[in-house]
């Protein structure tokens, strides 16, 4: 997977690719990681990448030049078909919401493009006609788009083929609706998850999970995984798959 960012803050990114499965994918070149200047791509001395918005208000836009200017610059070498495996996605807080399916998306394909944006927002005209994919990590604003496309970033790669350890940790986490999934299966959060000791502060580790029985195990984290769902995320059960058991274990808890 090719991954190139473009932003006005290159140096951002110094730090947060140099640690964890980022850095082992690097290494392992399973990725490769491309920082690019915005301000190399505009054509003024002043290096200019922004401007007032026509209609007045607050804030400056970031222009549409140099980002045009950048995109076809990266994928002037592409084929037609290389260019088909090619997202350009455009961080802004007027995207489509990055979720699971989202991601697993992405890393289908064979090169990001992760435009990072910046002030009041980015020329419209570059999500009309360069953008494959306008983005949003959540329902919040930030500074940056940097933020957002080192989060992209992780969870992209994490999908990649031998980027994890354990093939088997994709597929039994939170919003993984993957047929092989037991624990997850349908879309919802996680279970809880303990490790030594077992008695901590008089904190003790459910009996259930130490009790060497496998099919008891299952049970019990699907249903503290559906029993999580509801307390944290509800929203995620009115899409998720649900069997006749899964109802029963939530219909057992609201009686009490």
């Amino acid at each position: 997977m090719i991954y190139d960012i473009v932003t006005i803050f290159p140096e951002f990114f110094r730090g947060p690719f140099e640690h964890g499965i980022i850095r082992r994918a690097r290494d392992e070149r399973l990725i490769d990681l491309r920082i690019h200047d915005l301000r190399h791509y505009t054509l003024d001395k002043h290096h200019t990448v922004d401007d007032r918005p026509f209609g007045g208000g607050e804030g400056m836009v970031l222009k549409p030049e140099p980002l045009f200017a950048a995109v076809e610059s990266l994928l002037s070498d592409q084929t037609l078909e290389k260019r088909a495996q090619t997202a350009i996605v455009l961080l802004s807080a007027q995207g489509k919401l990055l979720t699971q399916p989202v991601a697993q998306a992405l890393a289908a394909q064979q090169r990001i493009v992760l435009l990072c944006g910046r002030y009041e927002g980015v020329d419209e005209r570059v999500a009309e006609h360069v953008a494959t994919l306008e983005l949003s990590i959540g329902d919040y604003v930030l500074t940056g788009g940097e933020l957002a496309a080192a989060v992209v970033v992780d969870v992209v790669t994490r999908l990649l083929p031998r980027a994890l350890g354990d093939e088997r940790s994709v597929v039994e986490e939170s919003f993984t609706p993957h047929p092989e999934a037991r624990i997850s299966a349908g879309g919802i959060l996680d279970c809880p998850h303990y490790t030594r000791p077992a008695d901590f502060r008089g904190y003790k580790v459910p009996e259930v999970l130490v009790g060497g029985n496998h099919e008891e195990v299952r049970r019990w984290r699907r249903r503290q995984a559906l029993l999580k769902t509801k307390r944290n995320r509800p929203d995620l059960l009115e899409g998720a798959e649900l069997s006749e058991d899964d109802r029963r274990r939530l219909e057992e808890k609201e009686r009490g």
